[in-house]
């Protein structure tokens, strides 16, 4: 199983990421979320794409069956590498996005629980009463079951998961900081040695390395701890 760090590219706008990414002299894994996304549209993939770099196009769909499905047929014509869905919208939502994407897919993977819940805002806001921990493994379960090759979820789960679903199912997990740096709005955090300690097979590192004085020293060091 590969493993690597993504770098969040949470920025508003095309130049301030190429400008961002032009520092780097390495071909690196990112992540384009929402904001960028909306803002610049598939050309912003496209300007990635041509700097040789991985994609991980973080849109996280939930809606019916049908609209995912057809969303995934119009994401698969991207050059992206892996794109994910939330894993609440049902194994049956899931197994529409498999299908959406085709053959020579990216991969695809779920958002079980984000790592800005906690178990007290999921049990008053959400009604859901159950152990986190249980909920991600449920959610885990049925995206295994729908096909697809992992989920996102807390550093703290990735254990568990793979120790019930096989370390061949991957985990992405956000909710990475170097040490020192603040958590921001997210509240299951680990530090990428950690991170490996708990098998992440993927982190995704944001601020940590996007608002650092040497975002490239900053990379270095996630990938030495992470990997190495």
């Amino acid at each position: 199983m590969s493993k690597d760090v993504i770098i969040a590219l949470d920025f508003p706008n095309g130049k301030e990421t190429i400008e961002f990414l032009d520092k780097f002299d390495e071909k690196l894994f990112v992540k384009v979320g929402m904001e960028l996304f909306y803002s610049e549209g598939k050309g912003i993939i496209k300007e990635i794409k041509k700097r040789g770099h991985k994609i991980f196009l973080d849109l996280k769909l939930h809606d019916i069956p049908n609209t995912i499905e057809s969303s995934m047929r119009v994401l698969s014509k991207l050059d992206i590498d892996m794109v994910n869905v939330h894993a609440s919208g049902t194994i049956r939502m899931m197994e529409a996005a498999v299908k959406g994407l085709g053959k020579d897919r990216p991969l695809i993977i779920a958002v079980t629980q984000l790592t800005s819940t906690d178990q007290k805002r999921m049990e008053e806001e959400l009604l859901i009463k159950e152990p986190i921990e249980k909920v991600v493994l449920k959610y885990a379960e049925n995206a295994k079951k729908a096909g697809l090759d992992g989920v996102v979820c807390s550093p703290l789960e990735s254990p568990l998961i793979h120790k019930s679903l096989g370390d061949d199912f991957i985990t992405v997990t956000p909710g990475v900081r170097l040490k020192g740096d603040t958590k921001g709005d997210q509240v299951r955090v680990t530090t990428p040695k950690k991170a490996k300690e708990f098998t992440s097979d993927y982190i995704v590192v944001g601020r940590s390395i996007t608002k650092a004085d040497d975002p490239v020293e900053a990379y270095k060091r996630c990938i030495e701890e992470f990997l190495k």
